[in-house]
């Protein structure tokens, strides 16, 4: 399926878009949401209430009320309900998949963990994220999984009575999680290959690439010469940088940009760096099975590609916030097909989680 970053209605960069149908389940009652974000670092589909019209039924909690979660990102915690619905993506289907409904204003209860505390972008709406929802296509099948099974702990999944101020944590069967539609499919169903071409590092207004469905099961997803980088129970892999090691080490297109600690001077009132001209750097990415591999790239000055009119980076970056996290963002992606292998799943490079290029 066609993804494309560029000009877009919240003059977001470096995001990743595509088109979503969605459908009563078992009915042509269907939907397209447009610029939806691909993410390859979250799994499920989250969707904007407000940008749905079609009448999807809602999923009941085991403690009652309506199921809602609360769900973290880098870039802010996002609160709704769930609801099932055929997902079709380029001919395949995921049926009566659960579904985010975020900010639905059916739910009225705040989590009993303070879903979105002070300080957290709370993003409730199209323009907090810079899209019309997320398409997690990323590590996993379920977005908890067993954890969430077991106990409420993991403060993810709450129940919400009509009219509630509270909503009490509750736990979730794997069937009713949000689930990332791919896992869902027919065929075609272990991970996904995204296809970007290179930009030159004063960046494009805009380009287009692939999102393709499985790992060696069709001619088109053969993974072929690519190496494999194997992952460790956080689905991490290790970065070596400027003499600094990042253990939380990740292949995430939902960032969009490389994000890390350095001296690097930042823009002013940013945490985006600017420095006076492009610098050239390297690091070296390994995965738990020893697999490495010696990357360069550039981190430009983000005031003037963005002045310039830019949509499509490779050398945006900002700090980290993190002293482990080095987030291999969508600039990574650009002149490469990226394999992102779900957990559990086989194909020539061998069993999921793993990433491979």
């Amino acid at each position: 399926m066609s993804v494309t970053v560029g000009p877009n209605a919240w003059n977001a960069q470096n995001v990743l878009y595509t088109s979503v149908t969605i459908c009563v389940p078992g009915t042509s009652n269907c939907q397209t949401i447009n610029n939806v974000l691909v993410d390859t670092g979250s799994f499920g589909l989250r969707l904007f209430n407000s940008q749905i019209t079609l009448p999807l039924q809602k999923v009941s909690a085991t403690v009652g009320g309506t199921l809602t979660e609360c769900t973290t990102f880098g870039s802010g915690t996002a609160w709704g309900t769930v609801a099932q619905a055929d997902i079709k993506l380029a001919g395949e289907v995921a049926s009566k998949a659960p579904i985010q409904l975020i900010a639905d204003p059916a739910v009225s209860g705040s989590a009993t963990n303070n879903c979105i505390p002070t300080g957290v972008t709370d993003l409730n709406s199209p323009s907090a994220l810079g899209a019309n929802g997320v398409l997690g296509v990323g590590l996993n099948a379920a977005d908890c999984g067993a954890s969430c099974v077991a106990t409420t702990s993991p403060g993810w999944y709450f129940g919400c009575p009509a009219n509630a101020t509270t909503c009490p944590g509750t736990t979730v069967p794997l069937a009713n999680q949000v689930t990332n539609p791919v896992s869902m499919f027919a065929h075609d169903n272990n991970g996904v290959v995204l296809t970007l071409p290179s930009v030159p590092s004063t960046g494009v207004s805009s380009v287009s690439g692939t999102l393709t469905f499985g790992i060696d099961t069709q001619a088109n997803n053969a993974l072929g010469s690519a190496k494999v980088y194997t992952l460790n129970n956080n689905y991490d892999l290790t970065t070596s940088f400027n003499g600094n090691t990042f253990p939380e080490s990740f292949l995430d297109s939902g960032s969009n940009g490389l994000f890390f600690n350095d001296s690097i001077t930042t823009c002013s009132g940013s945490t985006f760096y600017c420095p006076a001209s492009t610098m050239s750097l390297s690091a070296v990415m390994q995965g738990l099975n020893g697999n490495n591999v010696s990357l360069n790239f550039d981190v430009g000055n983000a005031n003037t590609m963005v002045g310039n009119g830019a949509y499509a980076m490779n050398d945006f970056a900002a700090q980290g916030g993190s002293a482990n996290l080095f987030d291999w963002g969508l600039p990574f992606f650009y002149g490469r097909s990226i394999y992102t292998a779900i957990a559990g799943t086989t194909n020539s490079g061998g069993t999921g989680p793993f990433f491979a290029f």
